[in-house]
């Protein structure tokens, strides 16, 4: 019987081509998506995979998302916190708002996701969860404390619910991409982006597949060995 799984920020970018691999590999996926319909509209036509929307900062929302999700599909059995956004500011600049959005979307809604599936986990003695987290959550980024703090924080996220979660048959790990060709670093200006792609020793920006193979990886049984890992996939950007 195919696992369910379940992306947030699902219906492009990263989010959609894990979400078309899993598919791919016999998965039933379901995406999660927070504002364009007419984007989760068309993903779901080009690729039939279902898409809910709900805001993934909201933990009581979150909740009976997932609950609805169990009901229609069978309960969450492999997880991928993808959902995330940038309020780009810097310190002396940025308001509580953009700090506070960028928190509770990117971090905060791990908690949320994880706490409303957790229990199904555990009571089945199986579990995968894969937290994205980025390359500026380990070597920081200008203007940017309130992502670099968001993505930082899944690192540590993650590997305090690996050691939670290796008795009983759930792994949990994260991967920190660099910088990736989607329309969140596009919007980035040109002449910005070709300083970025720069320092990257490949030469070029990720691409979204090159996360969703590891993804792939990550939640299959032959990964089950593997847990509270980050691996970093940024080009050679950053090593440590």
């Amino acid at each position: 019987m195919s696992k369910v799984a379940l992306v947030t920020g699902g219906t492009r970018g990263i989010g959609e081509a894990v979400c078309i691999a899993l598919k791919n590999a016999g998965y039933k996926v379901v995406a999660n998506y927070g504002g364009n319909d007419e984007v989760a509209k068309t993903f779901t036509e080009r690729t039939g995979i279902p898409a809910f929307k709900f805001d993934v900062s909201n933990f009581e929302k979150t909740k009976e998302a997932i609950d609805q999700i169990a009901d229609d599909y069978g309960p969450v059995e492999v997880l991928v916190n993808n959902a995330g956004i940038t309020r780009d500011g810097t310190m002396h600049r940025m308001r509580f708002e953009q700090w506070d959005a960028v928190i509770q979307t990117n971090l905060a809604s791990c908690f949320n996701t994880c706490r409303a599936v957790i229990d199904s986990m555990r009571a089945n003695q199986f579990g995968r969860i894969v937290n994205i987290g980025s390359v500026n959550g380990q070597a920081g980024q200008y203007g940017q404390v309130n992502y670099a703090a968001a993505k930082s924080g899944i690192h540590g996220f993650t590997k305090a619910l690996a050691l939670e979660g290796a008795g009983k048959g759930i792994t949990v790990n994260a991967i920190a991409p660099g910088y990736v060709d989607t329309d969140m670093v596009r919007a980035v200006p040109e002449e910005v982006l070709k300083k970025i792609i720069a320092t990257i020793p490949v030469g070029r920006l990720g691409k979204p597949e090159d996360i969703a193979r590891s993804v792939l990886f990550l939640v299959g049984d032959e990964a089950g060995f593997i847990t509270g890992s980050t691996l970093s996939i940024n080009g050679g950007q950053h090593m440590y």
